[in-house]
């Protein structure tokens, strides 16, 4: 295998937990393929043991970090675009600051963009769990192939976000993240899409993503609901969307949001989940 540099993307936030911080961290320094870079856009000032615990990684390995520091919070759909910006190679590998990547997981999506040149974006299943990875809570099976991808994007995003490798020339033809505090992911995946790029899942669990206790209950009221219309009713002016996909979508999932707890857990969990 002809091994191609890659770089790491990771934004840092206040609220980031100094513990699981390290464990994703680490889990990206354990790969065997390691990467030949790893860019951090801190989004906002990092309290005091949180900034400790990234320069105490950086004092082992200076030549292998990159980080940008924001003066002021400005949302992740920001600090991910400066991001991608500023890492060094085409190839980029998405992690968030409180998830693991299983130790093989970048030699296996490098692999795949070897053999198929073709792909821009190469995500896998995930498994979600709660404090501990011992604690897996649901397994998140996706389309694998790119015509099912698209055919999945029209009712929900088929990808997860900080399981994703993509190709840094890709992005930027997409026009890169957008502005946006929730959703970056489908959104950047449907431009990708309607841009031409080419998306694949990897059939096998390479990422385990946290999720919190209350993860059914952010995903429902008023506001959630009201989130899901104005990026479905985007997904329509881009004419991704029909107007019978916006109908179909996007008023099923403003739907499901205005279920109570309960009742969406259930559907998550039967319906949206393995």
């Amino acid at each position: 295998m002809r091994v191609e540099k890659y770089s790491v993307l990771m934004p840092l936030y206040k609220k980031d937990n100094i513990e699981w911080f390290q464990h994703a961290l680490d889990s990206i320094l354990c790969q065997t393929i390691a990467p030949s870079e790893i860019v951090i856009t801190c989004d906002g000032p990092l309290p005091n043991d949180l900034e400790n615990a990234l320069q105490r990684n950086i004092e082992k390995t200076p030549d292998l970090y990159k980080i940008y520091r924001f003066k002021e919070n400005v949302g992740l759909g920001i600090a991910l675009s400066k991001g991608i910006e500023l890492c060094s190679n085409e190839l980029i590998a998405r992690m968030d600051a409180d998830d693991y990547a299983v130790i093989d997981r970048c030699e296996k999506q490098l692999k795949v963009f070897e053999k198929h040149p073709e792909y821009d974006v190469v995500g896998s299943n995930v498994e979600e769990f709660i404090d501990n990875l011992n604690n897996v809570v649901s397994h998140v099976v996706l389309p694998e192939k790119h015509d099912d991808i698209v055919t999945f994007a029209k009712k929900r995003c088929p990808i997860r976000h900080p399981a994703l490798m993509y190709r840094k020339s890709s992005v930027l033809k997409a026009g890169n993240y957008r502005d946006y505090r929730h959703a970056q992911d489908y959104n950047l995946i449907v431009h990708m899409i309607l841009s031409g790029a080419k998306i694949y899942n990897i059939q096998e669990n390479l990422m385990y993503m946290r999720v919190s206790p209350d993860f059914y209950k952010r995903r429902g009221g008023w506001e959630q609901a009201k989130l899901v219309l104005r990026l479905k009713k985007e997904f329509y002016d881009y004419k991704f969307y029909s107007i019978w996909d916006f109908l179909v979508s996007g008023v099923g999932n403003a739907v499901i949001a205005l279920m109570p707890n309960k009742v969406r857990e259930l559907f998550y969990k039967k319906l949206l989940r393995k």
